[in-house]
């Protein structure tokens, strides 16, 4: 608790969760290396049997892959949801005005390449893919822009929110047009169980062993309604609250009281007045980060460090070989992906904040220029975790599912090197001109 009070008195949060993105996505390469790698050894037969062992928990039966991508994924999107809740209320998206540019550049940045990609594959049975190359993965793009010194804040600011709303578009692309049959009684379970938890939000009851419980059956209850579970922690994630229940400047207040009181106590040896005092000053350290920031903090280590690194161990290891470029040089999912990330993304995303800027929608802060625009416009290409996700949502077949993860590991290494070399060309560090 103490280490919590003084990184937020240290640093700002943006600056916390920046740093954290830029250390995790190294992490994140080493694990989609180590996959490619062992993909392309003479243990590759090993790499795609260990994904499709089945396991047994509590009565639920699913091969690896599925238990990291529906269950330990869905931790992901929980966090997910939980940075989406606390934009809302807190940060960028909840100001309109300030909100406007990146919003509207997220929505430009997943139109331009899920039309690329369509154009390729008009007609064809892989059509269904359009919504692979519309991510932006923010861990990798993060991370990239940390590399280089001299960025202003608000240029950071800006690619995180972008990230923020493309994730939202990206979760109701899931939600809308990757899921199957629905099972109706699922989701009646799903509601009440919801229902339950803003229930208990609104009683004050906090028992997180009650919250993990029902969370879990939320899950369950998800997954077999047909709607991908990952889905479900996106939901828990939005319900968590995201307001203290006390302020800052009333923990200021109360605390100086309580210290007063804790010193009296001390100088008149009541140990027992001494405890529950301390009892009081525990309740306001507690108090004064609200639900999801508490839980953020606790999840977003493992989430980075284990879940994604681990997602991309099971996702990112395609086999090549000789014959094997030649006809991806000819496939239609190949191109889509690629140019709808490389080139899709950047267009969408200038021309949207070119028009909402020329129209009076939306304003460029005074210390970003349009050229370090246009190389984050680049980084956004750097489509990885979501884009494999779905890219395993869209197609059942090995032949096209591969073909989109060669193109996905292709766009996001191009579009990370050729955002890194603009930026460093555009001069981050240098005054935005009048």
């Amino acid at each position: 608790m103490r280490a919590s009070l003084i990184a937020r008195a240290v640093q700002l949060p943006i600056q916390e969760f920046i740093h954290t993105q830029g250390v995790s996505s190294a992490v994140l390469l080493l694990a989609a290396v180590i996959a490619l790698v062992w993909a392309n050894s003479p243990w590759s037969d090993a790499y795609h049997r260990t994904w499709h062992v089945v396991l047994t928990l509590s009565g639920l039966t699913l091969p690896l892959d599925a238990w990291i991508n529906d269950a330990m994924m869905a931790l992901f999107f929980f966090l997910m949801g939980m940075e989406i809740k606390q934009e809302m209320v807190h940060g960028e998206l909840s100001e309109p005005r300030r909100a406007a540019l990146p919003v509207f550049a997220a929505l430009g940045g997943m139109i331009a390449p899920a039309l690329i990609y369509a154009a390729f594959n008009y007609g064809l049975p892989t059509a269904h893919g359009w919504g692979i190359p519309m991510a932006t993965d923010i861990a990798f793009s993060l991370g990239v822009l940390a590399l280089i010194k001299g960025v202003p804040p608000e240029l950071k600011v800006f690619l995180l929110t972008l990230a923020i709303a493309d994730d939202i578009g990206a979760i109701l692309v899931i939600a809308f047009f990757y899921t199957t049959t629905l099972h109706w009684h699922y989701l009646l379970v799903t509601a009440v169980l919801i229902g339950v938890i803003l229930v208990s939000h609104r009683i004050g009851f906090g028992r997180q062993v009650f919250y993990t419980i029902v969370g879990v059956l939320v899950w369950f209850a998800v997954l077999k309604s047909g709607v991908h579970a990952t889905i479900a922690g996106v939901a828990l994630g939005l319900l968590m609250p995201a307001t203290s229940g006390v302020s800052l400047d009333e923990f200021s207040e109360l605390g100086a009281d309580t210290m007063r009181d804790f010193r009296e106590a001390q100088t008149a040896g009541d140990a027992a007045r001494a405890n529950r005092v301390l009892g009081a000053m525990e309740y306001l350290l507690q108090h004064t980060e609200s639900p999801a920031e508490r839980v953020t903090r606790k999840l977003n280590d493992w989430v980075a460090f284990l879940v994604l690194p681990l997602f991309a161990l099971a996702n990112a290891g395609v086999t090549f070989s000789a014959e094997g470029w030649r006809p991806l040089l000819h496939s239609p999912v190949a191109w889509g992906v690629f140019l709808g990330l490389v080139l899709g993304k950047p267009i969408g995303i200038l021309a949207t904040c070119w028009v909402t800027v020329k129209l009076g929608i939306a304003r460029i802060p005074p210390s970003i220029r349009w050229g370090q625009l246009a190389c984050v416009a680049v980084l956004a290409g750097i489509g990885f975790t979501v884009s494999l996700f779905i890219g395993g949502l869209s197609f059942a077949g090995p032949m096209p599912l591969d073909e989109a993860k060669t193109a996905i590991l292709l766009a996001s290494l191009v579009s990370g090197i050729a955002g890194f070399v603009l930026l460093k060309r555009a001069g981050a560090g240098h005054p935005p001109k009048v």
